[in-house]
């Protein structure tokens, strides 16, 4: 049980346009790798008998989404869960359409890698730019480019080798810099878990070596210490009557006892006198691990505050710079209030100003209609009552990240990235 619990954990988030087969590849994923139950397998046979089918449609393995669009309610990001030997993952399955962009920046927001499907009779369409683009806006590292559907253009090279320069002249202007390319077929499971025989010109890995074997330990940022405190432990019983901890969760950088760190915003030094966890002391910790760190000195430290090194801070800032997602149907307000919340950090903010609004198929920068409704993207402005500890999302994705809540329905209205 231990050893599964310390197996590596890597995220990723499915792209694609409508029918590229996203839910089959996630299906024959689970299939492959014997992730699923014996009695789903047996209701997936039963309903594609009742269609007629002859082999069992994966794709109705992940297909609640398709219920939810029929009722017409709100679409949500489906999460599915799977482990092998080496790795375990979560694949957080979001809607492709445009008028979901804001679950797909949600489901894409704390992914290591995402997959891009693009089916190989269409080539790259307006979807596949428009994936690409918030990929690359949401700083994902890794990209997997899976032309899928090679058994229906008789698994030529030449068509895979097309899309493959398409995607690289397109990809160029923006900020990936790990992309793969895997020709597929997810409906025969040709190079999905297993190798094709009948791509022999195709000397890469397979989608699941490719997934399993991602080096994604540089993914988090190990330079910046930054400690964001989420609570303080004070256990007043024997023996810990004078134990005072700082838990939280290490949102970038490397601790270890002994070092010098300063408390922010007071400005108050320490050292760090032990790294506690429910299994032991540590003789260091880094992202994104979750940790009690005791001090030699008894300061002042609460909830909100930051734990960094002391020649190495964040930025202390009341006016922040943020690319948004816009998430409410109600448009937002000039001057409305809104509750800003920054790691373990709250407080109020306004919209000062909203700068251009961006077009997520072109990136154009659209600074004449700045009206935002749901889904629009935008550079904004933001006052908060307080100064935030922050660094550029590009930096630091945990530190670089904020949501704002409405006052009245405290509903969570839109996700920002801070430039």
């Amino acid at each position: 049980m231990n050893a599964y619990l310390d197996m590596e954990l890597l995220r990723f988030t499915t792209a694609g346009s409508v029918d590229d087969g996203k839910s089959t590849l996630i299906g024959r994923l689970l299939f492959d790798t014997k992730s699923i139950f014996e009695d789903q397998l047996d209701q997936v046979k039963r309903s594609s008998n009742r269609k007629g089918l002859a082999q069992a449609d994966l794709s109705l393995l992940t297909d609640g989404l398709k219920d939810e669009r029929e009722q017409g309610i709100t679409i949500d990001v489906a999460y599915r869960y799977f482990a092998t030997p080496k790795r375990k993952f979560i694949i957080a399955d979001t809607p492709g359409h445009i008028q979901y962009t804001r679950n797909m920046i949600t489901g894409a927001s704390t992914a290591n890698c995402a997959l891009v499907l693009i089916d190989a009779r269409h080539g790259m369409v307006e979807q596949t730019c428009r994936h690409a683009i918030i990929a690359s806006l949401l700083q994902i590292p890794h990209l997997i480019v899976c032309v899928n559907k090679m058994d229906l253009v008789d698994y030529q090279e030449t068509v895979f080798q097309k899309i493959k320069k398409d995607f690289e002249s397109f990809s160029s202007k923006l900020d990936i810099t790990d992309i793969r390319f895997i020709p597929i077929s997810a409906l025969n499971g040709d190079n999905v878990v297993n190798r094709s025989e009948k791509m022999s010109w195709y000397e890469g890995s397979t989608l699941l070596y490719t997934l399993e074997n991602l080096h994604i330990g540089s993914d988090y940022n190990h330079i910046d210490c930054r400690f964001p405190v989420q609570t303080v432990i004070r256990p007043k019983m024997a023996p810990y009557h004078d134990f005072r901890g700082y838990a939280g969760r290490i949102a970038g950088g490397v601790f270890k006892p002994g070092d010098e760190i300063t408390v922010l915003p007071s400005g108050f030094i320490s050292k760090i006198k032990s790294i506690e966890t429910f299994n032991g002391p540590l003789s260091e910790a880094f992202a994104p691990m979750s940790v009690v760190i005791q001090l030699t000195d008894d300061v002042d430290v609460s909830r909100g505050d930051m734990l960094v090194r002391s020649n190495n801070q964040p930025d202390l800032n009341q006016d922040i710079e943020i690319m948004m997602c816009w998430l409410d149907t109600k448009a937002p307000h000039p001057k409305s209030k809104y509750i800003i919340k920054h790691t373990t950090s709250e407080a109020k903010a306004i919209i000062k100003k909203i700068r251009y609004k961006l077009d997520v198929n072109t990136l154009h920068r659209n600074v004449e209609n700045l009206n935002i409704g749901m889904n629009d993207v935008a550079r904004v402005q933001l006052r908060t009552t307080k100064p935030l500890l922050t660094d550029a999302y590009r930096k630091n994705r945990t530190t670089g990240s904020i949501i704002l809540i409405d006052e009245s329905t405290h509903e969570t209205v839109a996700a920002g990235m801070i430039i």
